[in-house]
C-alpha cells in the first residue's frame, strides 16, 4: 500500500493533498472553513457541489471548474477546485458590490519589495485590481485605519505566509490584526512561500487550518492566474 506523503508534502495545500498517493482518492477536502459556508461540503456527492468533474481522479486527474473561462488553459487539480470553490462562491455573493477591489493583499512589512510585489504585479498584470500597502497608504495616514478601509472594501483576501509574515504574526503586529479580520470571512486563500505548514500551524492554528495553495507546488505565475479566474467577473 502507498505510504502517506504528508510529512513530507503537507496537506494541507490543494496540490500537495492531490499528489500524494495514499490520500489523493479521498473526496474529503483538506482543510476547514466556517460553517457559515452552507453552499461547500466537503463531501458533496457526485462532486457537483464543487463545480468540476475530474477526467482522471486521484493525482493525475484534471478539473474545470464553473468559474474558469472557455479556452482557458489553467490546469486545476480535484483538489485546488475543492479548496477555492468557497471562496469563488462568497466572492460572487459581493460582486455586486460597487468600487470593491478584487483582492486585499495581506503580507508582512518585509516582503513589501519582494514576493509580495511580484505576486501583486502579476495579479495586476492579469487585470485584478489589488490593495496594496506599498501604493494604498500614503505618508501621513493613519496605518492601520487604511488596511481597515482596504479589507472593508475588498472581495477576496489574500495572506502571503513567508518566514517574515510568521515571525510578525508570532509578534502579534500588524499582519496579526489583518488576519484576524480576514479569519472571520470565508473569502481568504493563504499562499505558503518558502515556509511550510506546519510552520505556520505553530504561530496560527486557525490560518494553519486553511486550504491554500503553495509556490513549493507550482510556479507564482501559475498561482496568480488561478487567483486572477478566481476573481474574474461571471460572463454568463
Amino acid at each position: 500500500m502507498a505510504g502517506c506523503t504528508a510529512p513530507v508534502n503537507g496537506h494541507r495545500t490543494a496540490s500537495g493533498a492531490a499528489a500524494c498517493p495514499a490520500c489523493s482518492s479521498r473526496s474529503r477536502g483538506y482543510g476547514s472553513y466556517s460553517s457559515s459556508s452552507s453552499s461547500y461540503s466537503p463531501s458533496g456527492s457526485g462532486g457537483s457541489s464543487w463545480g468540476g468533474r475530474s477526467s482522471g481522479g486521484g493525482a493525475g486527474g484534471s478539473v474545470r471548474p464553473r468559474w474558469s473561462r472557455a479556452g482557458s488553459s489553467v490546469v486545476y487539480t480535484p483538489a485546488e477546485v475543492r479548496t477555492l470553490t468557497p471562496v469563488r462562491d462568497n466572492f460572487e455573493k459581493r460582486a455586486s458590490v460597487p468600487d470593491l477591489r478584487d483582492v486585499f493583499l495581506c503580507h508582512a512589512w518585509d516582503d513589501r519589495k519582494g514576493a509580495a510585489k511580484e505576486l501583486h504585479d502579476l495579479l495586476e498584470s492579469k487585470g485584478v485590481s489589488v490593495w496594496f500597502s506599498e501604493k494604498d497608504v500614503l505618508l501621513g495616514t493613519s496605518l492601520l485605519r487604511e488596511i481597515d478601509k482596504g479589507l472593508a472594501k475588498s472581495r477576496v483576501g489574500i495572506v502571503l505566509v513567508t518566514p517574515a509574515l510568521l515571525q510578525r504574526v508570532a509578534k502579534e503586529g500588524i499582519a496579526d490584526k489583518e488576519l484576524s479580520a480576514l479569519l472571520a470571512r470565508d473569502l481568504l486563500v493563504p499562499i505558503v512561500h518558502d515556509t511550510t505548514y506546519d510552520a505556520l500551524r505553530e504561530v496560527s492554528p486557525l490560518l494553519g487550518s486553511r486550504s491554500g495553495l503553495s509556490t513549493a507546488e507550482e510556479p507564482m505565475a501559475d498561482i496568480a492566474a488561478k487567483l486572477a479566474e478566481l476573481v474574474a467577473p461571471n460572463t454568463t
